[in-house]
């Protein structure tokens, strides 16, 4: 049931009956990846034109392709020194491959580190 209700303060709107419950998201492994000072994040990519060219390629790859889903178009790219780190979830593992295929196409074989993971469904 909802209800709306016009006061001197505005518009207030609120709703009764049943929230759909929600798992809270635990990022607790990723975040204690993500402190490690071996592991890149997006901060350290390189700001050297060879590197930002890079990235800026395969990013292009990526979102150009339509067939990939927001997730898939939203993965960390981070370029160092001409190695490439794919990171962040996807939909599936055919949106993985994709992408590491994108990626390696642009960077050449062996400078792709695919640490893209397939969220659960």
């Amino acid at each position: 049931m909802q209800f709306f209700l016009l006061s001197s303060i505005g518009l207030l709107w609120g709703q009764q009956g049943s929230k759909p419950s929600q798992v809270p998201a635990d990022n607790t492994k990723v975040n204690e990846r993500d402190r490690n000072q071996a592991e890149p994040t997006a901060d350290q990519q390189k700001e050297n034109s060879a590197d930002r060219q890079l990235t800026q390629k395969i990013r292009r790859a990526v979102v150009e392709d339509k067939s990939l889903s927001t997730s898939a178009h939203n993965v960390k790219i981070i370029s160092q020194n001409g190695t490439v780190t794919l990171k962040g979830p996807v939909k599936s593992e055919e949106e993985k491959q994709t992408i590491e295929s994108k990626a390696t196409q642009i960077a050449g074989q062996g400078n792709v580190r695919n640490e893209i993971q397939v969220a659960p469904k």
